[in-house]
């Protein structure tokens, strides 16, 4: 899919506050010296095998911006629309180069010089408005039907035909007919001397796998834990991040900072990889440093976020034995989220001794799966063309699940699973350590 523009005209002379984006991370493109070493690593370039696709590249383009060597035209919009955001190069940087904050700070800058693009529009309006969100869920499940088709055996729905923005290939899940928030009370009280969690919850588990909702809370319970999902938490933001929409993930990450700092909790849980990104390194690194006066209030978020798999470790979770269900052979997917904040072992750990599973780790689980938000969007058939070695990876393992820690993942990974027709299931890591335990 070509990448669409603002319809704006091009080669404008640059504003003053336009480069306003990149001269916060000016300090950090210096440190790129340009050695080349996030060739090896970029899903991107592996795929496109071009210089632009690269960290390297997106950093020298950037600089050329900063120096006027170059404008914010149609071809710097598309280089800088080429990343997966996935952190894969600033993971393995000797300069500890961040190059997704650069990307995010460049996309900033472009949607300052050019207009949000038509997308980026309904997708910011969307994610702004929790009450239109949930709305359009309630359509789209009660309306599924007219624009989807079945496909056997999967949870899954496959297009009657396009729609803007979206293939006719593309697999999409159902659309829960109620979202988890409005089944649950806003605390679900636990036993005394027990922590208490704050749940945030995301969007596609909200309104998409709200079976993952159910697995934390089942889990969270059994260990006694008073859970609070508080009412008016938003979308974490990161979709208008990706398209440059930083006023919208300001608007969303001063919502959620004041729904989560309302409720006294020892943790503020996450099982959404992307959210837990947003909330414990997206805030802080780019909203605070965007908002001096909201940096404090990011970083005592950002210390108390954890993802769900680490607090289950971290509280104790034991195998629970009940002797129900069948035995099941699990493989491993590493959310890009979840890897660059380390944690990697605790998933596997809790997976190996859960009680039925058989646990095998798959080639390359840790490789992003090409999902990378609108990127998917703007890039289906690159995005796909990096999935198909995770797909590969998955089939080769034998195993009867696939298991990950995010949503968005899951997603992905069912897509292409299901365009090659096979029976693999995708759950969620807390889905397949629930399976035990009496609800």
């Amino acid at each position: 899919m070509r990448v669409p523009t603002s319809g704006q005209a091009q080669g404008l002379p640059l504003q003053g506050k336009t480069l306003d984006p990149l001269k916060r991370v000016e300090k950090e493109i210096k440190k790129c010296v340009k050695c080349g070493a996030c060739r090896a690593h970029c899903p991107v370039f592996g795929a496109l095998q071009r210089e632009p696709a690269v960290a390297r590249g997106k950093v020298a383009i950037a600089q050329a911006v900063l120096s006027h060597g170059i404008e914010l035209d149609d071809r710097t919009y598309a280089d800088m629309s080429k990343c997966l955001l996935c952190g894969s190069c600033v993971e393995k940087c000797a300069n500890d180069v961040p190059t997704d904050e650069i990307v995010i700070a460049a996309r900033e800058a472009l949607a300052q010089q050019r207009g949000l693009t038509t997308f980026h529009k309904a997708v910011g309006r969307v994610i702004r408005n929790r009450k239109l969100m949930s709305m359009g869920a309630v359509a789209a499940a009660v309306m599924g039907p007219l624009f989807f088709r079945k496909v056997p055996a999967t949870s899954g729905l496959r297009l009657r035909f396009p729609l803007p923005f979206v293939g006719s290939k593309r697999h999409i899940p159902n659309i829960a007919k109620k979202p988890f928030m409005e089944r649950h009370p806003e605390v679900i009280p636990g036993e005394p001397g027990k922590p208490r969690i704050v749940y945030f919850v995301g969007c596609m588990t909200n309104f998409v796998y709200t079976e993952v909702g159910e697995a934390a809370l089942a889990l969270f319970r059994h260990l006694g834990c008073t859970v609070i999902i508080p009412r008016d938490q938003q979308c974490c933001g990161l979709p208008g991040m990706s398209g440059g929409d930083l006023a919208t993930v300001r608007e969303l990450a001063e919502k959620n900072l004041a729904a989560l700092e309302k409720h006294q909790a020892d943790y503020i849980m996450t099982a959404c990889a992307t959210c837990g990104g947003a909330l414990h390194k997206f805030y802080p690194a780019v909203v605070g440093k965007k908002h001096p006066e909201l940096l404090e209030r990011c970083k005592a978020i950002a210390e108390k976020t954890v993802d769900a798999a680490l607090l289950l470790q971290k509280l104790g979770l034991n195998p629970v034995e009940t002797g129900e269900g069948e035995g099941i052979r699990v493989t491993y997917h590493d959310p890009c989220h979840l890897r660059t904040r380390n944690i990697t072992r605790q998933p596997r750990e809790l997976l190996k001794s859960s009680p039925g599973v058989e646990f095998v780790e798959m080639e390359g689980a840790d490789k992003c799966c090409g999902l990378g938000g609108t990127f998917n969007v703007y890039h289906y058939d690159t995005s796909m063309g990096i999935n198909a070695g995770k797909s590969t990876a998955i089939l080769n393992s034998g195993a009867d699940a696939v298991a990950t820690g995010c949503p968005g993942c899951m997603m992905q990974l069912s897509d292409g699973l299901q365009q090659r027709g096979a029976k693999t299931r995708v759950m969620h890591t807390l889905e397949v350590l629930s399976r035990n335990i009496r609800r």
